[in-house]
């Protein structure tokens, strides 16, 4: 008599991702978990249920796992302004004025925008978003998060002024005056100061988000910065059955956060990881705030900037470290890369298991790149950012640095694995669009022919991995998800074309055809 099972898959091409990275028929699925792989005969042999799916030779992958994105404030996003792919600050300012009125409250909040693209390169003021806006608030955050362009009533309602605690270049003044233009700490404070959402907008907010995610393939993601009220809410939310994916939630180094988590030890469900924390050590490189060895080299005079002293960095270490907490430390410089891997080697002694992660680790000097094998320091890398930041960043860090940099494969190399994300809403949600990046090392038109620094590209096995299995480890829980396998979940995607052998730029048009969640349809195209 053949076993009951909830659902089985068959005829389909399973790539599990297991350690040999086999490849099955079929599946049996009870109790929202894998209880056996093999081929169609076996699976078909062994087990009945009531449902079951004829994947008719699709090729299914584990559940999609973002590393490093802000699903939360992706949430948010999707009330503000999209100001993405503006080509200058005068298109900024007429997608302002056409859609001002189809944002509600009273603040009007856009998000998108980048200066690299537009012809004078340059930071923008906010005189003319006084003139257009002279009593709505109005803050527009850059692609990278780091900067922000706040109007006069917006830095009103902020208490921001010409006197401030801030950190020289993170409140430009120039004659005397504020321009607008706020980075780091002063970027934070005014994002701060935006009123949240209501709890039915937002509830409706992270609803949408995680459809979204649903129809690109994700079944995880991991939160990089989330506040205590921002954990508790997405907490009820799965609680209640809204939010279905899982949600590993890196804590912002608050008090609150400290004292209600940190403190109290992990706090983990099946919907919610938390038992990391996430770090500052300088900037980003489009914004000149990454915080390098030598200055620009399109602004000789600048360097970047510590976003935090290195003593403060290193008590958040110590606390994660007594409490048994992972640290995920954001460093995109050289320096800023070297002050991290610095601190961390304090407490990771030898070989160790704790996981501590360097988010992003775009720039990295050569001579410290063993320092990530010798203390076991997880590079936590966004294929996408390399691709989109190859137009200039080789202006930023000249012909030589630039060889240092978005340099994957070297980084790989240390510990054998690294998680991959997109850092969204900076970049695209598409996990697919990380596994081209990784791979191809080119834009979405196909450029550059030949690569960008192509021998630091991921095989598509590893890239695979990075958004997979290697993500799932990066969180610990790689026993739970992250591959295909007997007592996992039963997260997996199924897609209309096999990524593992089409042609590389083929892949900008996979589609997700279904999702599943603990063996529940999520998603149908």
């Amino acid at each position: 008599m053949k076993a009951k099972a909830d659902l089985i898959l068959m005829n389909a091409k399973i790539y599990t991702v297991d350690k040999n990275f086999m490849v099955w028929n079929a599946c049996a699925i009870s109790d929202g978990k894998i209880i056996a792989i093999g081929k169609n005969s076996d699976i078909l042999g062994k087990f009945a249920a009531d449902k079951v799916i004829n994947a008719a030779g699709k090729p299914v992958y584990p559940g999609f796992i973002d590393a490093h994105c802000h699903f939360y404030g992706y949430a948010l996003s999707l009330q503000q302004v999209n100001l993405t792919g503006s080509q200058s600050f005068e298109e900024v300012l007429a997608t302002l004025q056409n859609q001002s009125q189809d944002i509600p409250g009273e603040w009007l909040v856009g998000r998108g925008w980048d200066h690299n693209k537009w012809p004078e390169k340059r930071f923008p003021d906010r005189s003319l978003l006084d003139k257009q806006f002279p009593e709505r608030p109005v803050v527009l955050i850059r692609v990278d998060g780091h900067v922000v362009l706040a109007n006069g009533e917006a830095l009103k309602r902020a208490g921001l002024g010409l006197v401030n605690s801030f950190q020289p270049g993170e409140v430009e003044i120039v004659n005397g005056a504020l321009t607008g233009i706020l980075s780091e700490n002063a970027a934070d404070r005014m994002r701060n100061s935006i009123p949240v959402p209501d709890k039915v907008i937002l509830s409706e907010l992270l609803r949408k988000a995680q459809e979204n995610c649903f129809s690109v393939g994700l079944t995880g993601v991991s939160d990089a910065g989330l506040e205590f009220d921002q954990v508790q809410f997405i907490d009820s939310l799965q609680k209640t059955g809204t939010l279905k994916m899982h949600v590993y939630g890196m804590l912002a180094p608050s008090v609150k956060n400290i004292e209600n988590f940190v403190y109290k030890g992990k706090y983990i469900t099946p919907g919610l990881t938390i038992r990391s924390v996430k770090l500052y050590s300088d900037g980003s490189l489009g914004s000149r705030t990454a915080l390098l060895k030598q200055p620009y080299a399109d602004d000789p005079g600048n360097r970047g900037i510590l976003a935090n002293p290195k003593d403060s960095i290193s008590k958040i270490c110590q606390l994660a470290f007594t409490h048994g907490y992972q640290v995920n430390t954001h460093a995109i410089g050289d320096s800023a890369v070297r002050v991290v891997l610095d601190i961390y080697s304090k407490f990771l002694k030898g070989n160790n298991d704790l996981r501590w992660r360097i988010e992003h680790s775009q720039v990295v000097d050569p001579l410290d790149m063993p320092l990530f094998r010798k203390y076991c320091i997880i590079p936590s890398i966004q294929s996408t950012h390399a691709t989109s930041d190859m137009y200039w960043a080789g202006d930023r860090l000249g012909s030589q640095r630039i060889k240092w940099a978005y340099a994957y494969k070297n980084l790989l190399e240390q510990n054998g694995w690294l998680p991959n994300g997109t850092d969204f809403p900076i970049e695209s949600i598409d996990p697919l669009m990380t596994f081209y990046a990784a791979v191809a090392r080119k834009d979405y038109k196909g450029f550059p022919e030949e690569g960008f620094q192509k021998e630091n590209s991921l095989n598509r096995e590893e890239a695979l991995r990075s958004i997979t299995i290697w993500a799932a480890k990066a969180n610990f829980n790689e026993k739970e998800m992250g591959s295909i396998e007997v007592g996992k979940r039963a997260d997996f995607v199924i897609l209309d074309k096999d990524i593992m052998t089409i042609p590389e730029f083929e892949t900008l048009t996979v589609k997700v055809t279904k999702l599943f969640i603990e063996g529940v349809e999520m998603y149908k195209k």
